[in-house]
């Protein structure tokens, strides 16, 4: 899944968050996931910061997904 899908999320909310505000959202939200282990991120890095491209939810993520499903907003994944 790439980055870009995750942000097609907010096209169907009446109010939309500014183009930025949803780039942050969906960049800080991968980068926790990452860092609990719950998702893989693909990407570049230059001498500054990584880009993430493309993400993969990890064994232990779909696990939590499955906890999670029905308890919180359905995403497209």
């Amino acid at each position: 899944m790439t980055k870009r899908q995750l942000e097609s999320f907010y096209e169907h909310h009446d109010s939309q968050p500014s183009k930025e505000d949803i780039q942050t959202i969906v960049t800080k939200s991968v980068e926790r996931l990452i860092s609990k282990e719950l998702i893989i991120g693909y990407g570049r890095k230059t001498a500054v910061k990584w880009f993430i491209q493309e993400i993969r939810l990890t064994r232990m993520g779909k696990r939590v997904a499955r906890e999670l499903l029905g308890k919180q907003q359905k995403l497209k994944i």
